[in-house]
């Protein structure tokens, strides 16, 4: 078997193309166990996933969690399918969409804007060899996590490098590795929140529940529990609110290992047992809703806390396809690029200061 696939057509002398493959988690194609069962298999199969020895972690895997697990996700997921799908792939389909337009906007017409799943599909591999086929020779990866971890990001990078091991010819690449900090993503949360609180006003406390990840990542150098904190310190500046009004929280465990603390669902029970009558909850840490936050937050968190006694349990949606958002995603885009941005032939002057003023519009008013 030849080690490299044949190359597409090339024409010499044609001018380099830009690609931007935005990437999510992923999800399975249904909300039934027999869908449920490989992406499952999949996604924890991935050693950035779980870091137990493959001999060790082979059995359980096989033996006691795809023989369990696929059918309670399975009833979970079905709780927030749509007509359209998954909301993971439906939002993450519509911001791609949404930045293709943005980037045309600011005068890149002839850039390939495509998305894919870490798990399940659209596949990395698939969506990388149609941006080949239409003659990408410079590709951007944008992993859709705004804080960097070794099982999300990581991961994306690594698939991506495997992708490319069977091309003859490499693209030019980059990534974003992370944007826990950038000035528009921590706009657009703020101005979330403050649509949320000028419509049913603020609650006690605002929390900001980000995915766990095993403790000993931490201890072992991993950055994504800092990012998670500099993304809360500066949007509570941001939302010029006292620091004690806003908490920091994980969900999402999985396994007996302790993992990143405090655990968002306790937290909840134990504010409310404690007289806390009021709560938002918000997900900084997913660009998109999907089954963590529609399902785990919005209804298992929800029950959680006014079963013990709370009053008012809300939840602010994703970013989503929001305006600031999509404008943000997009300046983060072109300022990645770099040169390349400069090197449209319709890229003037003028459109690239257009593009910067409506990005920043949009970032401060929506």
């Amino acid at each position: 078997m030849a080690r490299y696939r044949p190359e597409p057509a090339h024409t010499h002398g044609q001018s380099p193309r830009t690609g931007v493959l935005v990437v999510n988690l992923g999800t399975p194609k249904a909300p039934t166990a027999a869908a449920l069962r490989p992406y499952l298999k999949q996604f924890l199969s991935d050693p950035r996933v779980v870091e137990i020895p493959r001999l060790a972690w082979w059995p359980i895997l096989n033996l006691i969690i795809l023989n369990t697990r696929p059918d309670k996700s399975a009833h979970k997921y079905a709780t927030i399918w749509t007509d359209e799908g998954s909301p993971l792939a439906v939002h993450t389909r519509r911001q791609a969409t949404l930045l293709a337009g943005h980037l045309g906007e600011a005068g890149h017409r002839d850039w390939v804007v495509e998305w894919a799943m870490r798990y399940g599909d659209p596949s990395i591999p698939e969506v990388l060899d149609r941006m080949r086929a239409t003659g990408c020779d410079r590709i951007l990866v944008v992993p859709l996590y705004p804080q960097y971890a070794a099982s999300t990001t990581g991961s994306v990078m690594d698939e991506v490098a495997r992708s490319l091991l069977a091309w003859r010819n490499l693209p030019e690449l980059r990534f974003i590795r992370s944007y826990h900090d950038a000035p528009g993503y921590i706009e657009a949360l703020a101005a979330s929140v403050q649509r949320h609180w000028q419509k049913h006003g603020p609650a006690e406390r605002l929390i900001l529940s980000f995915h766990g990840v095993p403790r000993f990542t931490l201890n072992k150098g991993d950055p994504y529990h800092c990012e998670c904190h500099k993304t809360a310190r500066l949007l509570t500046a941001a939302l010029g609110v006292p620091a004690e009004r806003v908490q920091v929280t994980f969900q999402s465990r999985f396994g007996k290992a302790e993992w990143l603390q405090p655990y968002t669902q306790p937290t909840l029970e134990a504010l409310a047992r404690d007289g806390m009558r009021t709560v938002d909850v918000m997900c900084p840490g997913f660009a998109a809703d999907c089954l963590e936050t529609l399902e785990e937050i919005a209804m298992e968190c929800k029950d959680a806390f006014l079963t013990h006694g709370g009053q008012r349990f809300s939840y602010i949606p994703c970013l989503n396809e929001g305006e600031a958002w999509i404008a943000a995603l997009t300046e983060l885009v072109l300022t990645h690029a770099g040169h390349w941005a400069d090197d449209a032939p319709e890229r003037s002057a003028e459109a690239r200061a257009i593009g910067r003023e409506r990005a920043q519009a949009l970032g401060a008013g929506r």
